[in-house]
């Protein structure tokens, strides 16, 4: 199959194989950066996928809970499309062969996770993504309508007059331009950037970058979520200890096994983040205690956990915060179409007004399902047509330790004008010829413009939440002065 002319998605994950299994049978081709199923962030999501399904759990009621956890920035009716669509999402997934626990009679097994009122996460065991993974890589494998180029990425954007021609990519077999005037970016989220990460490393908002270049508005970059419990054990990235380990009684400690969580071990994501960073500050261990909880629970995390010389059944699990999701990215409209024409994102790279200024746990993968068929909707109501670019060189896409480095130090939970200051410094010599200091030159100056802290945005120079900035914030390449970034 020619890829010219057809639809080219951007990622490997959920969100991206959502959106090619959704536009059958029209051909398309999928750029994965590993192997297909493998190394996504999706695939690493333990809890579960967010959805009302419970007998006693409707989408109002997850809507609220959504709207509570995004601090005033979510956009209500992208809420309310997203949520509704909850049980649409669990269906599409179940008929592909999707395993989740359920009871005895056949009743779905819901658990519950921060900030939720009721028990509505969907869930394989702890390992969740993997399954919905498994069962959407081998529906990709077997349809014939998607052409799937594993180990390649995008390393740029061709656009021409705010419309999208092009997609520049580096595969096994050398250089490829695919010209085109139809792209979805789902490249998943910024964790990569932060030397603390559950991500995978090549997690660098790369796809963010590669839409600035060409010329996309990018939404609420300033916020990027922390997980309270990664397992600190000395990995890179780190492990992740789910949020559904507490959702089932286990409780946060300190050295001496006092408990010390204010406002409960299960209270917004943000809160718990910003508490156990405290802790490290002060150089206090934190711990999550979970010897209470049946091993066969979380058999995963256990024996994650047991691999690394810690046994959750007789000692608590030694914990701390790491950069886990990113709420920002390419700003979309309904159609999850970015301000360049023919540009869409979803999933994680795309800012859909679903999560605010905080994510509620486990609305991610459901995001991803919904968004993906959204796009694969708009898409096929268009002709693709192939656009004529000219071959380029790929720029360097590594993020280095030097960056890690950087955005760990100033762009961490806590911010303040003179670090995020020093971060941009840094970050702006780097930022023409690497795409991930690009995506954190932008994160880091929409942080220093918000001048409060909000959700997962904390200011210790601006420590409370100004109701005369709840609004999103968008920035575009176009805001960034230095010479060259735009080149």
């Amino acid at each position: 199959m020619s890829a010219h002319g057809c639809p080219v998605v951007i990622g490997g994950g959920a969100a991206g194989l959502l959106v090619a299994l959704c536009l059958a049978p029209r051909p398309v081709v999928l750029l994965c950066g590993g192997t297909l199923g493998f190394e996504t962030a999706s695939g690493w999501a333990q809890g579960g996928i967010a959805a009302a399904v419970g007998p006693d759990d409707d989408a109002s009621l997850h809507a609220r809970d959504t709207l509570n956890a995004g601090a005033g920035l979510c956009d209500a009716a992208v809420v309310r499309r997203i949520i509704e669509a909850g049980p649409w999402a669990i269906d599409f997934l179940a008929r592909l062969g999707a395993d989740f626990g359920r009871h005895a009679d056949g009743a779905l097994a819901l658990g519950l996770e921060a900030a939720h009122s009721r028990r509505r996460i969907v869930h394989a065991k702890d390992a969740t993504g993997a399954e919905i993974m498994r069962v959407l890589s081998q529906a990709a494998r077997a349809a014939q309508h998607i052409t799937i180029l594993e180990h390649s990425s995008a390393t740029g954007l061709a656009a021409r007059d705010n419309r999208i021609c092009g997609v520049h990519a580096a595969t096994p077999a050398g250089a490829l331009s695919i010209g085109t005037d139809c792209v979805v970016m789902a490249t998943g989220g910024v964790g990569g950037l932060f030397a603390h990460t559950t991500n995978p490393l090549r997690a660098t908002g790369t796809g963010l970058a590669l839409a600035a270049r060409a010329g996309a508005d990018l939404r609420d970059m300033e916020f990027v979520q922390f997980h309270p419990t990664a397992l600190a054990c000395g990995l890179d990235p780190m492990p992740l200890v789910s949020e559904a380990v507490r959702g089932e009684g286990a409780r946060f400690t300190d050295g001496a096994g006092a408990r010390f969580m204010q406002g409960g071990d299960l209270a917004a994501r943000d809160i718990v983040a910003r508490a156990v960073a405290a802790k490290y500050a002060a150089d206090e261990p934190v711990f999550l205690d979970a010897r209470a909880i049946p091993a066969q629970t979380f058999p995963g995390i256990f024996s994650t956990c047991r691999a690394q010389g810690i046994d959750p059944a007789t000692q608590p699990i030694p914990v701390r915060p790491a950069a886990h999701y990113h709420m920002g990215g390419i700003a979309v409209n309904a159609d999850c179409e970015s301000s360049v024409a023919g540009l869409f994102a979803c999933g994680e790279a795309a800012a859909t007004g679903l999560h605010g200024a905080n994510r509620l746990a486990s609305n991610s993968l459901l995001e991803a399902m919904v968004t993906g068929r959204i796009v694969a909707r708009a898409i096929s109501g268009r002709a693709v047509r192939a656009g004529n670019i000219t071959p380029e060189a790929p720029r360097l896409l590594e993020a280095t330790p030097l960056i890690r480095d950087i955005c760990s130090k100033y762009m961490g939970i806590y911010r303040d004008a003179a670090g995020l200051q020093t971060a941009i410094a840094q970050l702006r010599p780097l930022a023409a010829r690497c795409a991930p200091a690009l995506a954190a030159l932008l994160i880091a100056q929409s942080a220093l413009r918000r001048r409060e802290s909000r959700g997962a945005h904390t200011r210790t120079d601006f420590p409370e939440t100004d109701a005369a900035q709840a609004r999103s914030t968008t920035i575009n390449i176009s805001d960034l002065t230095a010479t060259g970034l735009a080149a």
